[in-house]
């Protein structure tokens, strides 16, 4: 038995797996991770299932630290820099944190969240069926509540299986597709205004919301509807006229009007948008929110046959810098190197 320990810790680090489903009826919150693609390559990375719970990074830096043995880790999602021991880790790979040593984790410099799977995975009590943390609602294990210095993941030591890597398609670019509804007929002309503007994440956002910074969407008949259903990836737009886009710490229900619901597909790409970077939403029909639905789940079964060896070669800098990289070096304060034969040449 190992210990992952919190050494520093970005705001907004948890540990999440798929989330909780099955009681969303009694109010139970979902939870889970923000991006099901990232967990699930960490994941298969490390051998785990692909829904297993990890740490969910939010986007500045940390550092956790091996005790009482090695830990096998994989890092996926954000791009950002990390090194074990200042040997730099590539993205979507695995490595093996030896005891005593630690896992330097940057600064994202794309996306938001990074997802550090465990081999054998985050042990911890289920909550209803998960481990996923929801910091207001006081749920998740081993912490219900984000993660902080000092905190100890009880885990498993590293098997010694070689170090792997995970071929990912290319991010997909463009806008941010939705299906209208299911109150859109509260909006009249201003679904024009929705789709046709370029929006913004505001800084106030975290996993139950992203607020959006962009125009006024006007309501038709007022703000106040009767409260029904919510899912991840609503868009509710409050009275002030600024949507939000509902996350997996959401409520249940809502009574705001929904102009759009984000597709599944998309809800990952949604949520590594950094604040501030603009985007710009596209409506789809339900029949091509299906299609992209079926072309991601078969992506997330593929994942553990794009896992293949690494090949990580590892460089022991300080005998780099101490060998003769140059051959038979010479210095010119040595004489005999030069003046045998400047004299030779003297002589001719």
């Amino acid at each position: 038995m190992s210990k992952l320990v919190i050494i520093s810790v970005s705001p907004g680090t948890s540990v999440q797996d798929a989330g909780r489903f099955g009681a969303q009826r009694y109010g139970l919150v979902p939870s889970g991770a923000v991006d099901r693609l990232a967990l699930a390559a960490a994941n298969a990375l490390v051998g785990n299932a692909l829904f297993a719970a990890t740490i969910e990074l939010g986007p500045l830096s940390s550092v956790v630290t091996a005790r009482g043995g090695a830990v096998r880790v994989a890092l996926t999602g954000a791009t950002r820099p990390a090194d074990v021991a200042g040997q730099p880790m590539a993205p979507n790979t695995s490595v093996t944190i030896a005891d005593g040593e630690s896992l330097n984790i940057g600064v994202a410099r794309s996306g938001t969240f990074g997802y550090l799977a465990i081999e054998g995975g985050v042990r911890g009590e289920l909550m209803f069926g998960s481990l996923a943390v929801n910091a207001r609602a006081g749920l998740g294990s081993p912490y219900p509540r984000p993660l902080q210095p000092g905190d100890e993941l009880q885990v498993a030591t590293a098997s010694s299986a070689n170090e792997k890597r995970i071929d990912l398609p290319a991010a997909v670019e463009g806008p941010i597709r939705v299906v209208l509804g299911p109150q859109d007929d509260e909006f009249d002309d201003a679904k024009e205004l929705f789709l046709g503007s370029e929006w913004k994440i505001s800084a106030m956002s975290d996993r139950m919301g992203y607020r959006l910074e962009g125009p006024v969407i006007k309501h038709l008949h007022g703000h106040n509807t009767v409260s029904d259903g919510t899912v991840n990836g609503s868009i509710q737009v409050p009275g002030m006229g600024q949507p939000i886009v509902l996350m997996p710490d959401r409520g249940t229900t809502g009574g705001y009007p929904k102009i759009a619901t984000v597709i599944s597909s998309d809800l990952g790409r949604f949520g590594q948008t950094q604040p501030g970077r603009g985007f710009r939403f596209k409506a789809v029909t339900m029949a091509e929110a299906q299609a992209e639905y079926r072309a991601t789940a078969e992506l997330l079964q593929s994942l553990p046959g794009r896992v293949h060896d690494a090949n990580i070669l590892m460089l022991d800098i300080k005998a780099l810098q101490s060998a003769n990289v140059a051959g038979v070096a010479v210095s010119a304060m040595d004489s005999w190197t030069w003046q045998t034969q400047l004299s030779a040449e003297a002589q001719d």
